[in-house]
């Protein structure tokens, strides 16, 4: 018999499953935005453990259980709840689809609570076989996936439904763009959870490592002792927090990422306090 996704090892969705039971006693009783929630499994899961699930997705119609109600909404304009209303937000499989995906990530800093978490899974750019995949051909597998193209990267288009196309992995996104977009909107990186092994990566890395690690040291002793108009202990922790991730083996053979962000601020208190590197209009 065939295995169902959340009980097979080579699904994201089984991963996200022993997460959620391991850590259940976090989610009990807890508002849980489940967005796109696709057939509903991880929305079944939440209510079995004692969350409570509020189910989002742009096609509604994929969505199975019965008992659990998963209303159409458009991430891209905004999810129908009340501003800080959720506990936690579980976007599994569904930040490589959005073509705004800072004003996604905004969205979900506006719908959580002070603190509350962001979970986020995506099939990981930065592992070494999607690097080697780029480098070779721009596609997502080099083997036997083609790049993004208007035949095989419009995934649902359903006009009488929505006007929003389903693209699919056009907006892939590896750790370093995922962790800034999401310190633009207000969060920071709470855990990274380690999923499965891909064989192909970590054979490049056996090769690799060494050139990875000594090309990163270079760029970041470059970097972090220049004067950029920013408090220095501010800058050294910054660049040093993308220098660990840059030179992490895990993050280079792990088939997805799988993070988990904390609500530290509103997103518009962040864009208040950002600032310029640039001259403005050629003004000093």
């Amino acid at each position: 018999m065939k295995k169902k996704y959340e009980d097979n090892p080579n699904s994201i969705k089984y991963h996200v499953k022993r997460y959620l039971l391991t850590h259940k006693a976090r989610f009990k009783n807890k508002i849980v935005v489940d967005v796109p929630a696709g057939n509903g499994v991880t929305s079944r899961l939440l209510k079995d453990i004692g969350a409570i699930p509020l189910a989002f997705d742009l096609f509604p119609e994929y969505f199975t259980e019965t008992d659990i109600e998963c209303k159409r909404a458009d991430i891209m304009e905004q999810l129908p709840i009340d501003k800080q209303s959720a506990d936690v937000v579980i976007c599994q499989e569904g930040i490589e689809h959005f073509t705004d995906q800072f004003k996604v990530m905004v969205e979900f800093n506006r719908v959580l609570k002070q603190n509350g978490s962001l979970i986020i899974t995506t099939p990981n750019y930065s592992n070494l076989r999607a690097k080697m995949s780029y480098f070779l051909s721009e596609s997502e597998r080099f083997n036997s996936i083609m790049p993004p193209n208007e035949i095989d990267s419009i995934w649902m288009s359903k006009q009488h439904l929505t006007n929003q196309i389903y693209f699919g992995h056009v907006f892939l996104i590896g750790i370093q763009k995922l962790r800034v977009l999401a310190k633009l909107s207000g969060f920071k990186i709470k855990h990274i959870q380690f999923t499965k092994l891909k064989t192909t990566s970590l054979f490049i890395l056996l090769f690799t490592y060494p050139f990875i690690f000594i090309s990163n040291l270079i760029n970041y002793l470059k970097n972090v002792n220049k004067d950029k108009g920013f408090p220095k202990a501010y800058q050294k922790a910054m660049y040093k927090e993308q220098f660990l991730l840059a030179i992490n083996p895990k993050l280079m053979v792990d088939s997805h990422l799988f993070v988990e962000f904390e609500k530290e601020k509103e997103a518009d208190e962040v864009l208040k306090g950002i600032k310029s590197v640039q001259s403005e209009f050629g003004i000093t």
